[in-house]
């Protein structure tokens, strides 16, 4: 029961949020962006896009190699 409200809740949020971008990107129809702004628009999204990857490449490798594990003497797994 909780799953399927907490799934009902998110899905109106994402609604309410995707309505309110369309209402924002509807009314700024008569503003137009340089060669410039699309440049950075395409630079600012592509940095962020292999920031975001490397930093969930370097997670993923340090929980691989065991450097995330707590290090506790009195345990030995060998």
């Amino acid at each position: 029961m909780h799953t399927k409200l907490l799934i009902a809740v998110l899905i109106g949020l994402l609604a309410l949020s995707g309505g309110a971008a369309w209402r924002v990107w509807s009314a700024l129809d008569d503003a137009e962006m340089t060669a410039h702004g699309y440049v950075a628009l395409a630079a600012g999204s592509t940095l962020s896009l292999l920031i975001g990857g490397g930093l969930m490449a370097l997670v993923f490798f340090s929980a691989r190699r065991g450097y995330d594990d707590v290090d506790d003497p009195s345990r030995d797994d060998r």
